[in-house]
């Protein structure tokens, strides 16, 4: 019996959406990142982008665990002298949830190919409406 890969041709996406309230970040962009790459699905083969269409709503509600909140910092480098920049995960959290979450998914995706395809099927949104009811994505449970 021979092995079954799947071929880029052949891969059929649906969409999917995952509620963040009161859901720890880290387990809500794990369970988006293994949608994305479509590990979850028998057929998977790893040198194919085999994934899915994520949509996390509710990111403005999701919850770090211990004293992440106050302790967690963000860093990011302009690649000048003295460009390097800092902001703690309160003040993330306060303003801009989606991209605390699109920082924690685009973490667990590989860097290659694969990963930015993934990434590109990612919709990250901080309230409870999104723009994707005409795909009729199908709810999943953490």
């Amino acid at each position: 019996m021979s092995t079954y890969m799947a071929k880029a041709g052949e891969v059929s996406r649906k969409w999917y959406i995952l509620d963040a309230a009161g859901k720890p970040l880290g387990r809500v962009a794990a369970k988006a990142a293994v949608l994305l790459r479509g590990k979850h699905k028998p057929e998977y083969t790893p040198h194919v982008d085999c994934g899915d269409h994520v949509i996390i709503i509710n990111c403005g509600k999701a919850v770090l665990t211990g004293n992440k909140l106050n302790q967690k910092v963000r860093y990011r480098h302009s690649g000048w002298m003295g460009g390097l920049k800092a902001i703690k995960y309160s003040t993330l959290m306060a303003t801009r949830p989606e991209k605390a979450m699109q920082l924690a998914v685009n973490g667990m995706l590989p860097n290659n190919t694969i990963g930015r395809a993934a990434r590109t099927r990612l919709r990250v949104y901080a309230g409870p409406e999104h723009l994707h009811d005409a795909q009729k994505p199908e709810k999943i449970e953490l």
